[in-house]
């Protein structure tokens, strides 16, 4: 039998990807990619594998089950996702990372697009192979073994065969448009009146109308959360 050659690289096990998978299922979590940091070169992670972690459509369901749902106290989402991933971690063997809590801020926006499953969508916000612009990063593990995951199911953004790109249109005042910048002011204005109640109650429209977000299976009442955090008056 020959030996193997010194340049080939080491055997890679899918068994810490898929134990993990199912560990974030009664979390109402789901992986949202992962990458090899030194095949890719991205900042603050030089090895390994990285795993990127968010909601899934029963996550506002076992937040409001929580203590943190139910205490009452600011930042129920942050903290219980720096408590159950952080248990995670410790299950697991890996560091944990979250998209909150600097400055300095964690690369997630690197992160997710070196994943290969996350993409820069015309209105310049990421979207997702399978929760498109619902996209919510909740953390991320990082291991200092490399090990297998599944190759991404998209060889480029789905923005490219997506002709209506409601993502542009759907903005009652445009805040967004092909290429940005975003119109932020213009954004904040429109949900201090009447006619923003809806994006106040039930998530940006535009995010909405991404014909990718219907599978992250959202719930109004998260986006409300989101959305009463973001236009803070």
């Amino acid at each position: 039998m020959s030996e193997p050659s010194p340049s080939a690289p080491p055997a890679l096990r899918a068994a810490p990807y898929d134990d993990l998978a199912k560990a974030l299922t009664p979390l109402g979590l789901m992986i949202y990619g992962a990458l090899h940091p030194a095949r890719v070169s991205v900042p603050e992670a030089t090895k390994g594998t990285l795993i990127l972690i968010g909601t899934a459509g029963s996550f506002w369901s076992v937040l409001r089950a929580a203590p943190e749902g139910r205490d009452g106290q600011p930042d129920p989402v942050d903290r219980w996702s720096e408590r159950g991933i952080g248990t995670l971690a410790r299950h697991f063997g890996a560091t944990p990372r979250y998209p909150f809590g600097g400055p300095p801020h964690a690369p997630f926006i690197a992160w997710a697009l070196a994943s290969g499953r996350a993409f820069t969508s015309p209105s310049q916000m990421l979207v997702h192979d399978e929760v498109g612009l619902m996209i919510s990063y909740r953390g991320a593990l990082l291991f200092d073994e490399v090990f297998d995951f599944p190759v991404p199911p998209l060889a480029q953004s789905p923005c490219q065969s997506c002709a209506a790109r409601p993502c542009l249109s759907a903005c009652p005042v445009h805040a967004l448009v092909d290429a940005g910048p975003y119109k932020l002011a213009a954004c904040h204005d429109h949900l201090a009146t009447q006619s923003g109640a809806v994006c106040m109650a039930s998530g940006c429209l535009a995010r909405r109308a991404c014909p990718l977000s219907s599978g992250s299976g959202r719930q109004a009442a998260q986006s409300a959360h989101h959305m009463r955090y973001f236009h803070r008056q």
